[in-house]
């Protein structure tokens, strides 16, 4: 990403309501999934702040990340107290069946990123029954000006990552479109504000009350999920498969 991205991230992925309820969500399919004792990888982790969120969730989880920008990555590390190496998802650093489960969010929408490459190296250092957690942006129709910002290549539906995981040998595929209470929202600010606007990053600081508001329709919709209502679009899929 360009530099000025990660700064960005930096400043808000503590606080700003999406990576808070991306973090939830990602926390939620670690517990549904239960995967077995054993570490977690970050790949792709940015600049620290799922690691920071698992820290303080789950501080009895040994976890470790990857990133290929080395100031992102020794960023990432100070942020979270956990290691971080540098490396790519094309190629991991690590030996096979190294963890029980690897988390990947918003890494294989990616310009610098082959999904068809890094699919089989997740696969690879998952441990037989390991946890595979995937977010990734949803719908093509929904590019705009924040795509370019952080050089998303693509975004996905539920049934290309289906394939996707189907494709490398992963089981138990199950997916789920989130953020969808708000994809009306998100679809006006893409498709119909000022061209100024739509050439802007989506990562800022929000006004308090507006984030605070953003963050309970991300909890109400969640709330609603767990009573059983699905969502048949969202602003981005969230992917859970197993190492056979």
């Amino acid at each position: 990403m360009e530099p000025a991205q990660y700064q960005l991230m930096d400043a808000a992925e503590d606080g700003m309501w999406w990576y808070r309820a991306l973090h939830a969500e990602v926390l939620d399919a670690l517990a549904a999934g239960q995967p077995g004792p054993g570490p977690l990888l970050d790949a792709g982790c940015g600049t620290g702040g799922f690691l920071a969120r698992l820290r303080r969730a789950r501080p009895d989880l040994a976890a470790v990340g990857v990133e290929y920008h080395l100031p992102t990555a020794m960023r990432a590390a100070a942020k979270s107290g956990h290691p971080v190496l540098r490396g790519t998802v094309h190629a991991l650093p690590f030996a096979e069946g190294s963890f029980a489960a690897v988390v990947s969010l918003d890494v294989l929408c990616h310009a610098a990123v082959d999904p068809a490459r890094a699919l089989p190296e997740l696969r690879r250092v998952l441990r037989p029954g390991g946890l595979l957690v995937l977010n990734l942006p949803a719908f093509d129709w929904l590019r705009s000006g924040h795509d370019l910002r952080v050089q998303n290549a693509r975004r996905f539906t539920a049934r290309r990552v289906a394939g996707l995981l189907a494709a490398v040998g992963l089981a138990g595929v199950r997916l789920r479109y989130w953020n969808s209470l708000l994809l009306p929202l998100m679809v006006a600010r893409r498709k119909l504000a000022p061209r100024a606007a739509l050439a802007q990053s989506d990562v800022a600081a929000y006004p308090a009350w507006l984030d605070r508001g953003l963050y309970a329709v991300t909890r109400l919709e969640r709330r609603l999920r767990m009573l059983g209502i699905p969502f048949p679009a969202g602003g981005s899929v969230l992917a859970t498969a197993r190492r056979p």
